[in-house]
């Protein structure tokens, strides 16, 4: 379905934030917070459980109109309702986008073709937390009686990004006697890594998979099954196997029984998965209790996006500030570090939720854009970071947003070491934005030589987000938020956020390479390039076969 959208750039809207770059560009961070002495208060929004602090930003309340006017232009309110509706704005799948429905309330209703889906959903996650407590319980048991002890979840992109990071996020607040570990290159390595000191007698392995083909996820699954099969027999796949699958028959003729199938649908992307079944690893750390908090979480800010006006709508303000410094301040990156351990995988988590989503160069009418869409997204836990790359923040040449995000509640006994880690938040932030002068050196007595070295310009921007405490709920809050923004980004610049066909040519192309290599065959229709990889490839693998 092919679909008619406004190109931002003919919008007054448009028009008026270069002029307002133009502006910021003549000004500071510095100037704009002595200008203002409300603008904390005005610029900090309290919700869900987070706090976020955008006064850091190069904006000031013209720029802020301008963007909520670029907002209405482009239609964000009536897409974003559009979205919970449950109307098909993925345009070129002609899909419904209901990630929004993994986590409404069992009274809610969206219906689709005549079905409520939101039965659908909580008749998947009744099931899986029944499976999830029989578990946890020791009632599901091995092939040969004895207690699942480790998880091991096998799934890729989707399947595996978000489950990971929560497993690390929310350590404090497992509670069952299981280690859950995730395997998902294709690469051996992984999975020998993850599995060598493991027992298959006391392993339990889920395949997320969708479709039950992806070719990495399902490798991966065939060998831990030939590793089960050969220490306890044909039939203790029954005992060892749960799927996360739509395709029920692929999975039962892999061995898994019924009861341990748990299905998703065509409307959930695999980077919005990891409330659904995809999350049944989480849900087996925390307990169905706590997977209906990290739900809670994610309808929380479910809410706010819906309810809040735009001016106080966090991920509408935070999405429009991604535009904003992509498109009219040349930013090209978004750092997000998190001043937390246990959040140390959210970086990696949300490179895909954000490239995956917005790394496309035509819009939803199928023509190219003529303006920068989704910004690259990066970043490591702090301090580890400041003592890598924040030397590049403070004093090089590019100009790279963050978002600092901080748990104000100790995840450890060592108080005296979370003090410091906080500091550091509240530091950076503070020295990226105001800096330090060479009047202010000069002041301090170091010597005039040294000066230009040490001399930090300041007036790099950052949000500051802050979580009272690392829970289920706040987790849930967060990565809603994310995944908002991301779609508000989407809407303003008339792209499609919820395909991923730039994946897709990559995969076919390795099947046919695979198979080639396989058959050791006259190589057709490939650029000289790859032909003498392949051939390179094939003389080191005729040694190792």
């Amino acid at each position: 379905m092919i679909e008619k959208v406004v190109d931002p750039t003919t919008t007054e809207a448009w028009t008026a934030l270069k002029a307002d770059a133009a502006r910021m560009s003549a000004t500071s961070l510095s100037e704009l917070f002595a200008a203002d002495s409300s603008r904390v208060e005005a610029l900090t929004v309290e919700t869900a459980g987070l706090c976020a602090d955008l006064s850091k930003n190069l904006v000031d309340e013209e720029t802020l109109d301008h963007l909520m006017a670029l907002a209405r232009a482009t239609g964000v309110a009536e897409r974003r309702d559009a979205m919970f509706s449950g109307e098909r704005i993925n345009t070129s799948e002609d899909r419904r986008v209901l990630h929004v429905a993994l986590r409404m309330e069992r009274e809610d209703s969206v219906v689709v073709d005549g079905r409520n889906v939101v039965d659908d959903v909580h008749h998947v996650l009744d099931s899986m937390a029944e499976f999830a407590r029989s578990v946890r319980s020791g009632a599901w048991r091995g092939a040969t009686g004895q207690r699942i002890t480790h998880v091991v979840n096998v799934g890729i992109g989707g399947s595996y990004l978000g489950p990971a990071m929560a497993a690390q996020a929310l350590r404090s607040s497992a509670n069952a006697d299981l280690e859950v570990r995730f395997v998902a290159n294709v690469d051996g390595a992984d999975l020998e890594r993850e599995t060598r000191d493991l027992d298959p007698a006391t392993t339990l392995v889920l395949v997320s998979s969708k479709t039950f083909t992806t070719l990495e996820t399902m490798s991966n699954a065939s060998l831990l099954r030939r590793w089960v099969i050969d220490a306890l027999g044909e039939s203790a796949p029954a005992k060892h196997f749960a799927a996360i699958s739509t395709n029920t028959t692929a999975a039962q003729e892999f061995g898994v029984v019924p009861e341990a199938i748990f299905g998703f649908w065509d409307f959930i992307g695999g980077r919005y998965s990891m409330d659904s079944a995809i999350g049944l690893s989480t849900m087996l750390l925390v307990g169905p209790e706590g997977f209906d908090e990290l739900l809670a979480g994610f309808r929380s800010m479910d809410s706010h996006f819906r309810s809040a006006s735009l001016r106080q709508n966090l991920p509408i303000l935070l999405g429009l500030l991604r535009v904003w410094y992509v498109n009219f301040l040349g930013a090209q990156s978004i750092g997000v570090m998190p001043y937390s351990s246990d959040l140390g995988r959210l970086p990696a988590y949300l490179q895909q939720l954000q490239m995956e989503s917005n790394g496309k160069g035509v819009n939803r009418s199928g023509d190219p854009v003529s303006y920068d869409t989704g910004p690259i997204v990066w970043g490591e836990p702090g301090t580890d970071g400041q003592h890598s790359f924040y030397q590049l923040l403070h004093q090089g040449t590019h100009l790279v947003p963050l978002d600092l995000i901080g748990v104000l509640t100790p995840m450890s006994s060592n108080h005296e070491g979370h003090d410091l880690l906080i500091a550091n938040l509240i530091a950076q932030a503070e020295a990226l934005a105001f800096g330090r002068s060479a009047e202010a050196l000069a002041e301090a007595g170091i010597p005039r030589d040294q000066i230009p070295f040490r001399t930090f310009p300041g007036n790099h921007p950052s949000t500051l987000l802050l979580l009272d405490e690392l829970t289920p709920f706040t987790l849930g809050s967060l990565i809603a938020l994310y995944e908002h923004e991301v779609f508000v980004q989407g809407v303003v610049w008339g792209i499609d956020s919820f395909d991923q066909w730039g994946v897709e040519l990559g995969k076919e192309l390795a099947t046919t390479i695979a198979r080639e290599i396989e058959d050791d065959a006259p190589l057709h229709d490939h650029d000289p390039s790859t032909a003498h990889a392949i051939e390179r490839y094939r003389g080191i693998r005729r040694r190792w076969r």
